[in-house]
Protein backbone atom coordinates (compact mmCIF):
# COMPACT_ATOMS: atom_id res chain seq x y z
CA UNK A 1 0.00 0.00 0.00
CA UNK A 2 1.37 3.55 -1.13
CA UNK A 3 2.20 5.69 2.30
CA UNK A 4 0.94 9.31 1.97
CA UNK A 5 3.10 12.04 2.28
CA UNK A 6 1.69 14.38 5.14
CA UNK A 7 3.58 17.95 4.99
CA UNK A 8 5.20 18.87 8.05
CA UNK A 9 3.44 21.92 8.55
CA UNK A 10 0.23 20.61 8.28
CA UNK A 11 1.55 18.63 11.50
CA UNK A 12 2.30 21.82 13.10
CA UNK A 13 -1.56 22.98 11.98
CA UNK A 14 -2.93 19.28 13.94
CA UNK A 15 -0.33 19.68 16.98
CA UNK A 16 -2.12 20.44 20.48
CA UNK A 17 0.97 22.73 21.57
CA UNK A 18 -0.10 24.75 18.72
CA UNK A 19 -3.59 24.72 19.62
CA UNK A 20 -3.40 25.83 22.56
CA UNK A 21 -1.17 28.64 21.90
CA UNK A 22 -3.54 29.89 18.88
CA UNK A 23 -6.44 29.92 21.27
CA UNK A 24 -4.88 31.84 23.48
CA UNK A 25 -4.01 34.55 21.50
CA UNK A 26 -7.22 35.00 19.88
CA UNK A 27 -8.72 35.13 23.07
CA UNK A 28 -5.95 38.23 24.09
CA UNK A 29 -7.16 39.65 20.90
CA UNK A 30 -10.71 39.30 20.56
CA UNK A 31 -11.10 42.83 21.40
CA UNK A 32 -8.01 44.16 19.59
CA UNK A 33 -8.68 46.49 16.60
CA UNK A 34 -5.48 46.39 15.13
CA UNK A 35 -3.59 43.51 13.00
CA UNK A 36 -4.22 40.70 14.50
CA UNK A 37 -1.87 37.14 14.97
CA UNK A 38 -4.52 34.54 13.59
CA UNK A 39 -4.29 32.07 10.93
CA UNK A 40 -4.93 34.49 8.21
CA UNK A 41 -1.56 36.38 9.51
CA UNK A 42 0.21 33.25 9.91
CA UNK A 43 -0.57 31.98 6.52
CA UNK A 44 -0.33 35.78 4.69
CA UNK A 45 3.70 35.37 5.98
CA UNK A 46 3.87 31.87 4.30
CA UNK A 47 2.57 32.92 1.34
CA UNK A 48 4.18 36.22 0.77
CA UNK A 49 7.95 34.47 1.91
CA UNK A 50 7.22 32.09 -0.95
CA UNK A 51 6.82 34.40 -3.45
CA UNK A 52 10.09 36.29 -2.41
CA UNK A 53 11.49 32.80 -2.21
CA UNK A 54 10.85 32.09 -5.71
CA UNK A 55 11.16 35.56 -7.78
CA UNK A 56 14.62 35.80 -5.39
CA UNK A 57 15.74 32.57 -6.29
CA UNK A 58 16.82 31.34 -2.46
CA UNK A 59 15.83 27.86 -3.01
CA UNK A 60 14.43 27.54 0.38
CA UNK A 61 11.86 24.76 1.12
CA UNK A 62 8.60 25.64 1.25
CA UNK A 63 7.59 23.22 4.05
CA UNK A 64 10.63 25.37 6.29
CA UNK A 65 9.08 28.29 5.28
CA UNK A 66 5.93 27.60 6.14
CA UNK A 67 7.09 25.76 9.43
CA UNK A 68 8.61 29.54 10.29
CA UNK A 69 5.38 31.36 9.43
CA UNK A 70 3.31 29.37 11.01
CA UNK A 71 5.17 29.55 14.49
CA UNK A 72 6.53 33.21 14.19
CA UNK A 73 3.95 34.88 16.64
CA UNK A 74 2.99 31.15 18.54
CA UNK A 75 4.25 33.02 21.76
CA UNK A 76 2.23 35.83 21.48
CA UNK A 77 0.13 34.67 24.33
CA UNK A 78 3.08 34.57 26.20
CA UNK A 79 3.85 38.45 25.89
CA UNK A 80 0.52 39.25 26.88
CA UNK A 81 0.71 37.54 29.97
CA UNK A 82 4.31 38.00 30.96
CA UNK A 83 5.50 41.29 28.69
CA UNK A 84 8.10 38.86 27.09
CA UNK A 85 9.34 39.59 23.73
CA UNK A 86 7.08 37.09 21.71
CA UNK A 87 9.65 36.70 18.99
CA UNK A 88 12.01 35.00 22.28
CA UNK A 89 9.11 33.33 23.78
CA UNK A 90 7.71 31.57 20.18
CA UNK A 91 11.28 29.88 20.37
CA UNK A 92 11.02 27.25 22.86
CA UNK A 93 7.50 26.28 22.36
CA UNK A 94 8.55 26.53 18.53
CA UNK A 95 11.80 24.05 19.11
CA UNK A 96 8.98 21.10 20.78
CA UNK A 97 6.34 21.23 18.15
CA UNK A 98 9.23 21.17 15.36
CA UNK A 99 10.69 18.25 16.76
CA UNK A 100 7.84 16.41 17.35
CA UNK A 101 6.63 17.06 13.99
CA UNK A 102 9.82 15.57 12.34
CA UNK A 103 12.24 18.30 11.64
CA UNK A 104 15.86 17.70 11.82
CA UNK A 105 17.99 19.59 14.61
CA UNK A 106 19.44 21.65 11.95
CA UNK A 107 16.23 22.57 10.14
CA UNK A 108 14.48 23.27 14.03
CA UNK A 109 17.81 26.12 14.55
CA UNK A 110 17.46 27.64 11.21
CA UNK A 111 13.42 27.58 11.62
CA UNK A 112 14.14 29.02 15.95
CA UNK A 113 16.93 31.80 14.30
CA UNK A 114 14.04 33.22 11.81
CA UNK A 115 11.45 33.06 14.48
CA UNK A 116 14.18 34.89 17.43
CA UNK A 117 14.61 37.45 14.30
CA UNK A 118 11.35 38.20 12.93
CA UNK A 119 11.35 41.61 14.27
CA UNK A 120 15.03 42.76 14.05
CA UNK A 121 15.55 45.30 11.55
CA UNK A 122 19.45 43.77 10.78
CA UNK A 123 18.17 40.59 9.22
CA UNK A 124 15.92 42.67 7.17
CA UNK A 125 18.23 42.27 3.50
CA UNK A 126 19.54 39.00 4.72
CA UNK A 127 19.14 36.27 1.71
CA UNK A 128 18.01 33.30 3.94
CA UNK A 129 15.20 32.44 6.20
CA UNK A 130 15.53 35.27 8.30
CA UNK A 131 15.47 37.78 5.84
CA UNK A 132 12.23 36.17 4.61
CA UNK A 133 10.55 36.00 7.57
CA UNK A 134 11.43 39.63 8.61
CA UNK A 135 10.10 41.17 5.02
CA UNK A 136 6.86 38.77 4.75
CA UNK A 137 5.84 39.61 7.62
CA UNK A 138 5.95 43.52 7.38
CA UNK A 139 4.46 42.91 3.73
CA UNK A 140 1.72 40.91 5.31
CA UNK A 141 0.14 43.84 7.40
CA UNK A 142 -2.61 45.33 4.66
CA UNK A 143 -2.27 49.36 6.40
CA UNK A 144 -3.83 50.73 2.79
CA UNK A 145 -7.01 49.65 3.76
CA UNK A 146 -7.40 49.79 7.38
CA UNK A 147 -10.24 50.42 8.82
CA UNK A 148 -8.67 51.79 12.19
CA UNK A 149 -5.20 53.16 10.90
CA UNK A 150 -6.31 56.85 12.13
CA UNK A 151 -5.89 55.20 15.32
CA UNK A 152 -2.77 52.96 15.09
CA UNK A 153 0.31 53.16 17.04
CA UNK A 154 2.63 52.07 14.10
CA UNK A 155 4.85 54.87 12.64
CA UNK A 156 3.86 56.38 9.17
CA UNK A 157 7.24 55.39 7.42
CA UNK A 158 6.26 51.49 8.87
CA UNK A 159 2.79 50.93 7.37
CA UNK A 160 2.02 49.74 3.84
CA UNK A 161 0.58 52.10 1.80
CA UNK A 162 0.31 50.23 -1.03
CA UNK A 163 0.20 46.28 -2.24
CA UNK A 164 3.50 44.39 -3.23
CA UNK A 165 2.64 40.62 -3.20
Amino acid sequence: MKQIYIPRYNLILQHPLFHKHYKQILLWEKNRHFCHHDIAHFLAVARIAVIINNKEHYHIDEEIIYAAALLHDIGRCVQYETEVDHSAASVPIARVILMDCKFSVEETSIISNAIKSHRDPAVKAEQNLSGLIYRADKMSRNCFCCMVSDQCNWPKEKRHSTLIY
